[in-house]
């Protein structure tokens, strides 16, 4: 049988507003905690966060079991461990320096003699267990028949085998393109050559005519592309020069013009060109003989004021 009292009514109201009172401390906002602050429900030193105590453990059963472990006997072939020190530096002993690292003196902030040992302990441990495997009978070298599933899939491998074709492409257009402009410069270089060339020839053979045209020479080579050196050719206009007599332009004009002497006065009469009547033709004198052929007197044009009158009694 229970009894009811009021004590324990009150007890358990208490209890319960106090897990109510907890609750909505825990679920208060901001903005709830800001108003009761403002309102001195809230003061310093209320909400104290107690420092727990830090538990130590030591388990010293387990510490022995790890020990255990580590010490356990096994063979090599299980462990595969090895400890020794760093391979001989050759270089370092032909060159009769002393290696660092044997009395203490490897400076460990100095990156290169930092990995040159590690380098070097690596090599050491690679001569050392590669006999071991091979007593072991331990397989250091693949098969040449050996198969393993690739750790990527077939469509991964042909977007890598795509991306390396492009790639591949894209260097092979770069190099054709490359060569290309290499041709081309080529190409203009060959053509300035020639134009040079040409230019030169052009430059030799017109002083080859002007040398000519002052009779410093009389061969006409240049006519038939034979072109010589400067050299040669100053070599020829000294030999050409002692020469005596007229030249070759002066040879030229003397044929088409005659050998000088008196120029005015040339088509006066004289005396026997007066008494000459052997060109003279009655029929042709005086137009007596009339003309034949394809003009004659047919569609003669009248003068000019003859024209002009005409024209007015128009």
């Amino acid at each position: 049988m229970v009894l009811y009292s009021p004590a324990m009514e009150s007890a358990e109201e208490e209890s319960l507003h106090s897990q109510s009172s907890e609750e909505e401390g825990d679920e208060l906002s901001d903005g709830e905690l800001q108003e009761a602050f403002t309102k001195g429900l809230l003061k310093p030193g209320m909400n104290v966060l107690a420092e727990e105590s830090k538990k130590f453990v030591n388990n010293a059963a387990g510490l022995r079991q790890c020990l255990a472990d580590f010490r356990r006997d096994l063979p090599w072939v299980e462990r595969l461990d090895m400890t020794n020190p760093p391979a001989e530096d050759v270089l370092a002993k032909a060159e009769g320096k002393v290696p660092a690292g044997i009395n203490g003196e490897l400076d460990a902030e100095d990156d290169f003699q930092r990995e040159m040992f590690f380098y070097r302990q690596g090599q050491a441990t690679v001569l050392e267990a590669l006999p071991l495997l091979k007593v072991h009978n331990i397989a250091t070298k693949r098969p040449d028949d050996y198969f393993a599933e690739m750790a990527k899939s077939d469509q991964q491998m042909q977007k890598i085998r795509q991306k390396l074709i492009t790639k591949q492409m894209i260097l092979e257009r770069s190099e054709k393109a490359k060569k290309l402009r290499e041709q081309r410069k080529f190409g203009k270089k060959v053509q300035v050559a020639v134009i040079q060339k040409r230019q030169k020839e052009k430059k030799a053979m017109m002083s080859a005519v002007k040398k000519y045209q002052k009779g410093m020479t009389d061969k006409l080579d240049f006519l038939d592309g034979d072109q010589k050196t400067a050299k040669n050719s100053s070599d020829g206009s000294k030999k050409a020069a002692p020469k005596k007599g007229p030249n070759a332009k002066r040879k030229f004009k003397d044929q088409k013009f005659g050998f000088g002497g008196k120029k005015s006065g040339k088509k006066w009469n004289t005396k026997e060109s007066f008494n000459d009547v052997s060109g003279f033709r009655a029929k042709t004198a005086h137009d007596k003989g009339g003309r034949k052929g394809k003009g004659g007197n047919k569609n003669k044009r009248p003068g000019k004021s003859v024209r002009r009158k005409m024209k007015g009694r128009s």
